[in-house]
């Protein structure tokens, strides 16, 4: 019963996740996108509380892949935020002026 539980808890949050981001404004996408590198960065530090667990093996494997993956995610973010907010600055008209 719990599996089933757990499953239709997932493919809830899948909906609401859909159904939220549909609803986001472009002008509000580059603080939320900050705001999702912020919990990525709180997956970080809980992948590196799991590589520190005393139960080698999978869990180390699962931690190492955590890692890989969640700092991928903050730095690939931040460089998209950081693009986008390049986006809004206003440009020189010339140089020597």
């Amino acid at each position: 019963m719990e599996a089933v539980y757990l499953t239709f808890v997932f493919v809830l949050a899948i909906f609401l996740g859909f159904e939220l981001i549909s609803k986001v404004p472009s002008t509000l996408h580059t603080p939320l996108m900050s705001g999702s590198n912020a919990i990525s960065g709180i997956t970080l530090i809980g992948a590196l509380a799991s590589l520190k667990m005393e139960n080698p093996g999978f869990a180390t494997v699962l931690g190492t892949l955590a890692v890989i993956f969640a700092t991928i995610n903050v730095v690939g973010g931040y460089a998209v935020t950081n693009r986008m907010l390049e986006m809004f600055k206003k440009k020189d008209q010339g140089e020597g002026k």
